[in-house]
């Protein structure tokens, strides 16, 4: 029998969504044992070794009457269609203290009833076409973002939907009762996991008292959420004037433009200017800390420091450098301590750069008894690449491995559409992503040393662990004293492991 074209969409888009999804749960997967890799590398892959020209497209820009950027990128190759709408000023960043979690609950609620419609009426109709939709604020960040996508057919039906829940939300009281128990649960659940416990500790060490600590809400935050809490979060800080609208896929952007603005008419303009807080501080000297997890098998460790912002001039520099020691699978840490020592499945590096800076980070898990001679070839590896030039071969392969990947990503219209968003949202200049494997091209052995020997500082940097305080604590006493918490977060009296 021959299947629909349009369920023969959907089902690649469910599949290309479910392999997403297993992708990094395989690689989070970890065993009691690792034995060194087999795997005999004979560098014979057939690689350019010219450096990737690309032109990005670019996405026809409008400024609606209320203030909102519009982004539209046309690409017909498949009768699809995905938003992001990035609202700046109405994330988690910039939430009142004791009010941790009003951001998310605030997106989350979004889909929960409005004026016309409610929770189950939306879900069923969100069902009925096939479309998807979701709202979040992340932790650390100024923004909400509201995500849908769905067919092009019926592109007005789903963007109706999408525009009511931005518009007219009603916060009935008993959903965000529900929401609230939920994240109740989920608060409880987390606690059990080695690598919420790290986050916690890691941003607490590394961020101090900036907001961008905070990485969960905490029971006493959620007893203080109040519909009217909401109401007023969503009323002051959903602003069009501080929000992007990107859209791609099969749309014609005329067309498109003239349907936006009939949609969004009644989102009003706002003079909301949001307070941010000041920039976090690199830490100046190192603090050792260890979250007691009993009878865990293995250690999870975490070292890093603040490092740069997003338009930070080191940025392309800071790429490469990571990229060598701990951005993949062919980078140092990787084959050091996965590959010949076999004290882990995976070991990795990666670092956070966006409108404030963010820390660079090396980490990963590693069964309890090699916990010792992993944290010797951690600090190895980030001596070596500070204390010695990158070979020039090695250097190549990453600079050529990162524009390849950059080269793959523009694929998939949503890809090139998240860089034209970050483009607007970081004020870079029109050409930023056509030269930025350029930028790649040109960083040198000199310049990844540079930022090494400039934010990755061993005796300044920031060492976490998680796992059995009788069996590691003397063991991480050796990079200095060590502060004792528990699963909860409270810290341990010195006399007590």
């Amino acid at each position: 029998m021959q299947v629909p074209f349009r369920q023969r969409i959907t089902s690649v888009f469910c599949l290309i969504a479910v392999l997403g999804w297993m992708a990094p749960v395989a690689l989070l997967a970890q065993d009691a044992a690792v034995s060194p890799s087999k795997v005999e590398r004979k560098d014979r892959a057939p690689v350019s070794r010219d450096i990737l020209q690309i032109k990005l497209p670019k996405p026809v820009e409008a400024k609606l009457k209320n203030g909102l950027t519009v982004l539209i990128l046309e690409d017909r190759r498949a009768p699809y269609i995905s938003m992001q709408l990035h609202i700046g000023g109405a994330g988690a960043l910039l939430e009142p203290a004791g009010m941790a979690g009003l951001a998310n609950a605030t997106a989350q609620m979004l889909r929960e009833g409005t004026r016309t419609k409610t929770s189950l009426q939306i879900a069923e109709e969100i069902d009925r076409l096939g479309a998807s939709i979701s709202t979040g604020a992340s932790f650390g960040s100024p923004d909400v973002v509201l995500s849908a996508a769905g067919l092009s057919d019926n592109f007005d039906a789903w963007f109706a939907i999408v525009t009511d829940l931005l518009l007219q939300p009603r916060f009935p009281a008993d959903e965000l009762e529900k929401l609230k128990q939920r994240m109740r649960v989920q608060l409880r659940e987390q606690r059990s996991g080695a690598n919420f416990l790290l986050s916690e500790r890691f941003n607490r060490a590394v961020y101090g008292d900036h907001p961008a600590a905070r990485v969960s809400a905490t029971m006493e935050s959620l007893d203080a959420l109040t519909r009217e809490a909401l109401i007023q979060w969503h009323s002051e800080r959903y602003a069009p004037k501080n929000a992007i609208l990107g859209i791609a896929g099969d749309v014609r952007a005329k067309d498109l433009l003239a349907k936006i603005e009939k949609r969004l008419a009644g989102w009003k303009k706002s003079e909301l200017k949001p307070a941010w807080p000041r920039g976090p501080v690199a830490a100046s000297a190192r603090k050792v800390l260890l979250v007691h997890r009993p009878n865990s098998v293995q250690t999870t460790v975490a070292l890093g420091n603040i490092a740069i912002d997003r338009r930070s001039p080191d940025y392309t520099a800071m790429v490469v450098m990571n990229d060598v020691i701990g951005g993949g699978a062919s980078a140092r840490l990787f084959l050091n301590l996965r590959e010949e020592k076999g004290y882990s499945y995976g070991v990795y590096s990666d670092f956070s750069a966006l409108r404030y800076p963010g820390p660079w980070r090396a980490g990963g898990n590693m069964r309890t008894e090699v916990t010792d001679g992993a944290l010797v070839e951690f600090f190895k590896e980030i001596r070596r690449i500070r204390d010695e030039s990158v070979p020039s071969k090695e250097l190549a392969e990453s600079k050529r491995s990162i524009v390849a990947s950059f080269a793959l990503s523009l694929e998939q219209p949503s890809r090139v559409l998240n860089f034209a968003i970050a483009r607007k949202l970081y004020g870079f200049s029109a050409d930023y992503w056509d030269t930025y494997s350029s930028k790649i091209a040109a960083v040198t052995a000199e310049d990844v040393q540079r930022v090494a020997l400039k934010y990755l500082n061993p005796e300044t940097l920031q060492l976490v662990a998680v796992g059995d305080a009788t069996k590691i604590k003397t063991i991480l006493e050796k990079y200095g004293a060590v502060e004792v918490y528990d699963a909860s977060g409270a810290l341990v009296p010195a006399e007590k492991p």
